[in-house]
């Protein structure tokens, strides 16, 4: 007899008094427990209201990808933590396509095959709880979040940045920031870990982004803020390849379509008094890019690489100056920023060195597939190496001379040229409320 496997979201439980969440799991045989340390001074009324168990029990099921990950059965069950109809649909959405890269690269089918079982939540809105007029601000270290805390500040807004587990450039870009932050200590089960590198269990990408905008949800409500204000640019919309017949996006969570999703249930959940939205929607990399440039403050604090920023913290320079994520940073930053400070930031020439030229090419699509990083779209890419074909500055660079002949081919004058005007034009299509966007493009200029 075959016994099915299962993963169990058990009640999460929290206490006011320590600041302690605690998110027990079962995978078949298997128990877990992550803990989440919230600062001192939470609202103990806040916490006792229907709204924050609504967003507590949504929390443990965004959390629970990690430990689901390990063997990614089809059941997934919730016996005490009750879903309404919009909820369900979100829960399904973060465990298929928020893992969609994470099946696609174990090969695993499961889009569409997941069972879950919940009690029914009939009250399809909660009631309305009241927020403060004030902005949460998560905080990367890289450049998106630093240009939103440029454009939060000449648009007048008051903002608390806003990280799990601060690490390396996090801690030092909020310095620069200078304004008090509000950090969560996020504690994952170690036995997942240790399993996770063992035969018989999976491992690999999870929807981070979900899983901190929960986190943010949770404080949000606790330490009285009206809106979480994240910083996903549109390109975060653009998938990697299509797996078991359906487009998987490493950025999934940052995507446009995900963003609208956690917005009404996060909405919903709180009677409407939660906003979620992304600043940086409008905008293509190239445009945060050359926004970016505007300020020198966060130069030498800040970094996207994602190589020397692991789990254990940071390990090395701020640019590790071979990966994807920094290739392509330093590929759209080009185009906008003075070479000799564009140098400073990265320490080298990365397009004047031989051995990335794959790597650039990838980028591009002039080679093999788009990245499973956090990186802008192909065209993106193409038309700023374009550009750089015709700047004093870097037309003679080895990876620019490199692949000027098969862009051209590839792509010809005309598309590149367009794709870089359509870059730096920016999109209606966002989610910002209507007074503050138009606060933004009175200073994005």
């Amino acid at each position: 007899m075959t016994v099915t496997e299962f993963f169990r979201i058990e009640r999460p439980s929290f206490d006011p008094s320590s600041g302690e969440v605690r998110f027990p799991y079962r995978l078949n045989d298997l128990a877990f427990t992550e803990v989440l340390t919230l600062p001192a001074g939470t609202d103990a009324q806040a916490a006792s209201s229907p709204a924050f168990e609504k967003l507590l029990g949504l929390t443990a099921f965004v959390l629970g990808v990690s430990y689901f990950k390990l063997r990614a059965p089809l059941q997934i069950d919730a016996p005490d933590i009750p879903l309404t109809a919009g909820e369900r649909a979100f829960v399904i959405d973060v465990y298929e396509n928020g893992l969609g890269e994470f099946y696609a690269r174990n090969e695993l089918a499961r889009f569409g095959k997941l069972q879950l079982s919940t009690p029914t939540d009939t009250v399809e809105r909660k009631p309305s709880v009241v927020l403060a007029d004030r902005t949460l601000l998560p905080i990367g270290g890289g450049k998106d979040s630093l240009v939103s805390v440029d454009l939060l500040t000449h648009s007048g807004v008051d903002f608390t940045p806003f990280a799990v587990n601060p690490k390396g450039p996090i801690l030092t870009s909020v310095e620069a920031i200078g304004t008090a932050p509000l950090y969560v200590t996020r504690t994952l089960d170690p036995e997942m870990i240790r399993l996770g590198k063992e035969a018989g269990f999976y491992n690999g990408h999870v929807p981070s982004t979900a899983i901190n905008s929960m986190i943010a949800s949770l404080c949000a409500l606790l330490f009285d803020y009206s809106q979480i204000v994240l910083s996903n640019e549109r390109s975060a919309s653009e998938g990697n390849v299509v797996f078991d017949g359906r487009e998987t996006n490493h950025q999934y969570s940052k995507s446009l379509g995900f963003e609208l999703l956690i917005a009404d249930t996060l909405a919903n959940a709180t009677g409407g008094a939660l906003k979620y939205f992304s600043l940086l929607r409008p905008y293509s990399e190239a445009r945060i890019a050359s926004l970016f440039t505007h300020s020198q403050t966060f130069d030498s604090v800040f970094s996207s690489c994602n190589r020397n920023f692991r789990l254990t913290g940071n390990d090395g320079p701020l640019w590790c100056g071979e990966c994807p994520k920094c290739h392509f940073v330093f590929l759209i930053f080009a185009p906008f920023m003075a070479k000799d400070r564009l140098l400073r930031i990265f320490g080298k020439n990365l397009l004047d060195e031989p051995a990335n030229e794959r790597s650039f090419r990838e980028l591009a699509g002039l080679a093999g597939q788009k990245p499973w990083e956090c990186v802008g779209e192909i065209l993106e890419a193409a038309a700023c190496f374009y550009t750089l074909t015709r700047h004093a500055d870097w037309h003679e660079a080895a990876v620019v001379s490199a692949v000027k002949a098969d862009l051209f081919a590839q792509y010809g004058e005309e598309k590149l040229q367009l794709a870089m005007a359509e870059c730096l034009t920016d999109s209606h299509d966002h989610h910002i409320p209507p007074a503050l966007a138009a606060k933004v493009a009175a200073y994005a200029v």
